[in-house]
């Protein structure tokens, strides 16, 4: 573009040849650029070799391994925190519980024997022992059969088997 004919702008100086003063209807618009994206790795050219496209395609294999195991450390050792705290409490209440069964045991045993005695005063504890043996044992079957339902129950690392799946669509391409 030329200068177009006409005073100088206000301020004395002419604009350089070339160039049109500011405001001016055939001023030039400035240039806008464009931020760039920041991406991770930089798209492959024309001119990358298949060994650089290889390459690439490992390392970010080995990058989404790397996470997976991270995620599945992370999930684990939540796991595991909780279930350990939870087994502490079990443990302390099953002690608390042991012996207060023990002693509710003795005296049913006790009393028991003392029931099914024969006239004569002495108490047929044999008999009794028996019976709080039985009571024990369906007892136990019960907690027994609570217990594999619950532990059937146990759901492991659901995120990570969820994202694990998706790395034979991710290595394709297709995101799923």
């Amino acid at each position: 573009m030329t200068t177009p004919p006409g005073p100088p702008p206000p301020g004395g100086a002419a604009p350089p040849p070339g160039t049109v003063p500011p405001g001016h209807l055939g001023a030039a618009v400035p240039a806008v650029t464009v931020p760039e994206v920041p991406t991770s790795e930089p798209l492959p050219s024309s001119d990358t070799s298949i060994g650089e496209l290889v390459s690439n395609i490992t390392q970010d294999f080995s990058t989404l391994v790397r996470q997976e195991m991270d995620l599945a450390k992370a999930e684990l050792t939540q796991s595991v925190s909780k279930a350990s705290k939870g087994a502490g409490m079990f443990g302390g209440a099953g002690l608390a519980g042991y012996f207060t069964l023990l002693f509710l045991s003795l005296a049913l045993w006790w009393a028991l024997g003392t029931l099914i005695a024969d006239e004569d005063t002495v108490p047929a504890l044999g008999w009794s022992a028996l019976i709080v043996a039985a009571i024990w044992a369906v007892v136990a079957a019960v907690l027994a059969l609570t217990g594999r339902k619950e532990m059937k129950e146990v759901e492991g690392l659901p995120l990570t088997s969820q994202t694990v799946k998706k790395i034979p669509d991710a290595v394709r391409g297709q995101d799923h």
